[in-house]
């Protein structure tokens, strides 16, 4: 159960799904508001001020990336997709907008509040008024005063692209982040399209960083998307 009693706004209009987050919501102390359409969802979000939305990209009335738009032109609180399979490009859309997450449906309670964890913890650490110089991920942290990257005890030396793309990743921890907004903070808006330079650069830092680079821990990949630096559960 969580120790405090977070309210998660659901903009989803499938009956069963909804009743399943309602659900699984519910048994881990989660407040829930629930929304069958983007417009209604938007109008709750302003009047309630929610912990974190758990939105469907296929509403009945306005397409879900929309909606996130509209959410991010006044609210920074953490916004989870819900996507089917062959909503990929939504999907990545969504993302590039502000969105932190997705989850993928089918998907199970277990991963669902894994997540929403991470992204209530990720809030918690922007929302503090001093960012704290030092980043630590499991066994791999960062000293973004000194510009230093440890992976357990042992300083890695990385290249300044390699540093830039590494921070951004350590800097939002357990958010998924697209390859455009990647190489847009890395190598500026003129490389928007490259995704041949992520490749590259995620191979080298899984090599320097991680125990087992064909396996990685923390560097990791979501397929059609981007990559993510992931949080220990």
């Amino acid at each position: 159960m969580t120790d405090v009693s977070f309210l998660v706004l659901v903009i989803e209009d499938e009956p069963q799904m909804q009743k399943f987050l309602r659900t699984a919501l519910a048994s881990e102390g989660y407040r829930t508001l629930e929304a069958e359409t983007g417009a209604e969802g938007l109008v709750l979000a302003r009047t309630h001020n929610p912990d974190l939305v758990l939105l469907d990209l296929g509403l009945p009335d306005v397409d879900g990336i929309e909606v996130t738009k509209s959410l991010r032109e006044w609210s920074s609180k953490p916004i989870i997709v819900i996507s089917a399979r062959g909503q990929e490009n939504d999907k990545i859309s969504a993302l590039d907008l502000g969105a932190d997450d997705y989850l993928t449906k089918p998907f199970g309670t277990g991963e669902l509040m894994a997540r929403i964890r991470v992204a209530l913890r990720h809030t918690s650490r922007s929302g503090e008024a001093r960012v704290e110089p030092v980043v630590e991920v499991g066994e791999l942290r960062i000293d973004l005063d000194k510009r230093q990257v440890f992976s357990g005890v042992t300083e890695v030396h990385l290249t300044p692209n390699e540093y830039k793309l590494f921070a951004y990743l350590m800097k939002n921890a357990g958010k998924v982040l697209t390859h455009r907004q990647l190489l847009k903070e890395v190598w500026g808006q003129a490389y928007a399209s490259q995704t041949h330079y992520l490749r590259v650069y995620m191979v080298q830092l899984r090599h320097k960083l991680e125990g087992d680079p064909a396996r990685p821990r923390y560097l990791v990949t979501e397929p059609g998307v981007g990559y993510r630096l992931k949080v220990p559960a």
